[in-house]
């Protein structure tokens, strides 16, 4: 066990004993270093001005992320290396060629959010498995230039000389990071709370049912938020960010599952191809950044009504394992929603995983999200349907969920019971989007009034079934993905 959080800050290893435990990556870097380059805009993951990267080493290979440090937790660092736009170069002569084509193409004006731009081109180059110049930047915003000359900035880069440009510091730092070889846990105290990060899941439930009122966090993209925006302080927070263990992604038993720490980007791959369909939905859950840090089963725990992936693993019939120690129990993920605020969990109990069954002949499925901005917005309504039908081409069974028309993602029961035995086409799905009101009774909000969070969960059932016809249904495929907001 050990009280010192340890991590790589632009090359220089760094070792703090004395830290409040929500400190968070910004504040530290502005308020204690001085590094001043990384710029608060939003304080809530928004805007992208604090944008930094983060390394580790996977597989023996170092893995760029970029991530928001207004709402990261420093001690989430530990045996990571933290870079910002201060290491990239130390004269206009050394300019890192990211900097250098921001220049060239003008992509910048103020400067408030150019540092945070340049970290995510910088990820962008660095990575393997780039996302496309879109969703590397859709989690920056710019309010002088517009983006066009910032896309053709990344686009103008050569990626072998930009690698090149950090080659030197990349040989240095994988080696910094074998040293730290962080396998045990950590624990710090001070006036201002604990910290305790467990390096697997043995010691993250013994701790849990020691400390059950402890507060959970895995990417902090919402712990984050009650910390920059609410100004919560909590007597101990417990990450699970390096419980390895837990950051599976993987097939078991024919389903797929995705363990607690598993980020949304380390399980897109996979989610995406054992259902295409969602796909879509994933690149427009937050932003490069959110989906870094957060992860799957997060956003699962949170209970919040308006998640996006609770309707779509609902549909799929996903269910969740719940440890208590070593103890284990199986629910199903619509179970675990009781209503606003309260899940399906006990003290000392934490989410280990969710399960997904595999598709099987004759099932369809399409997920949905109806929002203001096509990329990081949250959703007015959010939609996932899946339906079994017969040879005959009647439907046996039948799921369709909702996000954003009650106080916890929801089942539509009267609607699935309306198609038992009908044709599975338009007119059936006409016939049955008729009964959404027995089985919703929406708010109105600044995001939708009830009137049109009613009518689009009716149309996005017409669509799905629009959608599906004419599909060969003694394979497995899906219908199409998410829909972008109507006009």
């Amino acid at each position: 066990m050990r009280d010192a959080l340890r991590f790589i800050f632009n090359g220089e290893l760094q070792e703090i004993t004395e830290l409040a435990p929500h400190t968070t990556v910004l504040r530290w870097l502005r308020e204690s270093v001085r590094a001043t380059g990384s710029k608060e805009g939003c304080a809530e993951g928004d805007c992208g001005a604090c944008t930094l990267i983060v390394a580790e080493l996977k597989d023996d290979q170092i893995c760029y992320r970029a991530i928001n440090s207004c709402i990261a937790l420093l001690a989430s660092l530990d045996g990571k290396a933290l870079i910002t736009v201060e290491s990239l170069s130390d004269t206009p002569e050394s300019a890192h060629p990211v900097q250098l084509a921001m220049a060239e193409h003008h992509g910048s004006q103020c400067g408030f959010c150019t540092p945070g731009f340049i970290m995510s081109m910088v990820a962008h180059v660095q990575s393997d498995q780039p996302p496309s110049p879109r969703d590397t930047l859709a989690g920056n915003l710019c309010r002088c230039t517009g983006y066009t000359p910032i896309l053709e900035a990344l686009d103008s880069v050569d990626v072998q000389a930009a690698r090149a440009h950090t080659g030197f510091m990349q040989q240095q730092l994988e080696k910094k990071l074998k040293d730290l070889n962080q396998t045990d846990d950590l624990l710090f105290s001070g006036e201002e709370g604990t910290f305790f990060s467990p390096a697997n899941a043995a010691s993250l439930g013994e701790f849990l049912v020691e400390q059950p009122d402890a507060q959970l966090v895995a990417g902090g993209t919402d712990v984050g938020l009650w910390v920059t925006k609410q100004g919560k302080r909590f007597n101990t927070l417990v990450a699970m960010n390096r419980v390895e263990d837990l950051r599976h992604v993987r097939e078991l038993g024919g389903w797929l599952e995705i363990g607690a720490a598993a980020t949304y980007s380390e399980a897109q791959v996979a989610l995406s191809a054992w259902h295409p369909s969602l796909n879509n939905l994933l690149r427009r859950i937050g932003s490069t950044q959110i989906r870094n840090s957060g992860t799957v089963v997060g956003n699962i725990a949170n209970g919040s009504p308006i998640g996006d992936m609770p309707p779509a693993l609902i549909a799929l019939g996903a269910t969740l394992e719940i440890a208590h120690g070593d103890d284990l129990r199986e629910v199903r993920l619509q179970d675990y929603f009781i209503d606003y605020g309260r899940q399906d969990i006990k003290p000392g109990e934490y989410l280990r995983s969710v399960r997904i069954p595999p598709m099987s002949k004759g099932n369809i499925f399409g997920s949905y999200k109806i929002s203001k901005r096509f990329e990081q917005d949250i959703s007015a309504v959010a939609a996932a349907f899946w339906v079994d039908v017969s040879p005959e081409g009647n439907v046996v069974n039948m799921r369709a969920c909702f996000g954003g028309m009650a106080a916890i993602p929801k089942r539509a029961a009267t609607v699935e019971n309306t198609l038992m035995g009908l044709p599975w086409n338009a007119d059936s799905a006409r016939l049955a989007a008729e009964q959404l009101a027995q089985d919703f009774n929406p708010l109105s909000d600044w995001r939708a009034s009830a009137e049109y969070r009613l009518k689009v969960a009716k149309n996005l059932l017409i669509k799905f079934a629009l959608e599906s016809q004419g599909m060969d249904l003694n394979l497995y495929h899906d219908a199409t993905a998410c829909s972008e907001t109507p006009s």
